[in-house]
Formats: C-alpha cells, sequence, structure tokens
C-alpha cells in the first residue's frame, strides 16, 4: 500500500497545513474552511496524476484537437461534518465525480472511552468506480474504516484514494491493516507521531469541525 506524505517535499500545500494549524490564525473561521478547501484542490490535482487516461478528439472552431483526458467514474465521499469544505475542494477539481456522504461520530461512554458509529449514508453505487474517501483528520483509523464498510454497501470500487489532512502514525498502520493492500493509495498532508488519551492526534490542529463551524453541544 503507497502513502504519499506531503509535508516531505516543499509546495504551498505547507503554508496552508501551517495556517490551520496556528492558534493565532486558525479562528479565522473562513479562512480555515478555504485553507481546507485549498488542501483538497491541492491533492485532487496529485491524484488525478494516477488515473486512467485516454486521448480524445476534440472539435474546436477552427479544427480537431487530441486532447488526453481521466477515463475513471470517480466518486467522492466525505465524512461529514469536518469534510465538508476538503470535500469542497476535490469538487471543485472533478467537477463531473458522484458524491456519497457518511456521518460517522464517537459515541462517548466516558471522558475516555468511546464508539464510533454511522449514522447516514447516501451515497451512489461504487461497482468498478474510483472511490475517493475524504476525512481532514485521522485520529485512529477507526471511522474510515466503518465509512469504507458502510460504502461496501453500494458495491465494489475498483481503486481506492484515502485523502486526509493529518493522519496520525496509529491511523495509518490501521488502514494498512484494514484496506485492500492492492487497490488503496493513502494521501496526507502531515502524518502526526501519536494521540493522546483522547484519542486526538498531537501536535494535530484541536477539532477540524469546530474550527470549520463552530462549538457543538
Amino acid at each position: 500500500m503507497k502513502v504519499i506524505d506531503f509535508s516531505q517535499t516543499n509546495s504551498i500545500l505547507n503554508q496552508y497545513v501551517a495556517e490551520i494549524r496556528n492558534v493565532e490564525v486558525q479562528n479565522d473561521r473562513l479562512r480555515f474552511r478555504r485553507n481546507i478547501e485549498r488542501i483538497g484542490e491541492i491533492m485532487a490535482y496529485e491524484i488525478s496524476k494516477e488515473l486512467q487516461y485516454s486521448v480524445k478528439n476534440i472539435q474546436t472552431p477552427l479544427g480537431i484537437s487530441p486532447v488526453s483526458t481521466p477515463d475513471n467514474k470517480i466518486v467522492i465521499s466525505t465524512i461529514l461534518r469536518a469534510g465538508l469544505p476538503f470535500h469542497q475542494g476535490f469538487l471543485s477539481y472533478f467537477d463531473q465525480a458522484e458524491n456519497a456522504f457518511v456521518s460517522a461520530y464517537r459515541k462517548y461512554k466516558d471522558k475516555l472511552k468511546f464508539d464510533i458509529h454511522i449514522e447516514y449514508i447516501a451515497s451512489p453505487r461504487i461497482d468498478e468506480k474510483t472511490l475517493i474517501i475524504t476525512d481532514p483528520m485521522l485520529a485512529t483509523g477507526s471511522s474510515m474504516e466503518l465509512s469504507y464498510q458502510a460504502m461496501l454497501t453500494k458495491g465494489h470500487p475498483s481503486e481506492i484514494h484515502i485523502a486526509s489532512i493529518i493522519a496520525s502514525q496509529q491511523a495509518i498502520d490501521h488502514i494498512k491493516n484494514v484496506f485492500p493492500e492492492d487497490k488503496t493509495t493513502i494521501w496526507c498532508a502531515a502524518i502526526d507521531p501519536e494521540i493522546n488519551e483522547h484519542s486526538y492526534i498531537v501536535p494535530g490542529l484541536g477539532d477540524a469541525g469546530d474550527l470549520a463551524y463552530g462549538e457543538k453541544e
């Protein structure tokens, strides 16, 4: 299974990651959401290089132009709610993609223990399609695993791309164990070394959903 960590290379993406981590910048919700969206746009561009292409003859006003364009049927699946601006970044580039939405949340037993619950899924059929699952934060990988299992009720994709902004090493290891190795690629803007006792990524950035949309009860 291939893992791409964009923090290992120099690009403008690192600037947007720095801003969403920065406590002096991240409380500007509009900028926070836009930075997440921009990271999604950059990742979509990078993932586009891995798709299958063929040459099509395009009619212009003055003749025919051969252009190599993607052939993949893409489904972008997003875990609500923090994933919405990230999803929009991908959709801005894969504007003809189908879309899926999964509601996954932590149900706490106490301050430290919780289960992941899937409450809602809206998705097209995904058989033989390219599935891109987006989630800004991968802490344990459990939400991603359960979301994928929910998506499998809609079919089996030909390839899977997992896109995250910040993931813990634990989540990466977990995904490697539960996703099909031969057709999964993980894309991350950064991989952090650990999670704390509350299963938040350290150093991470805090609660992405709250920073994007406000605190919840």
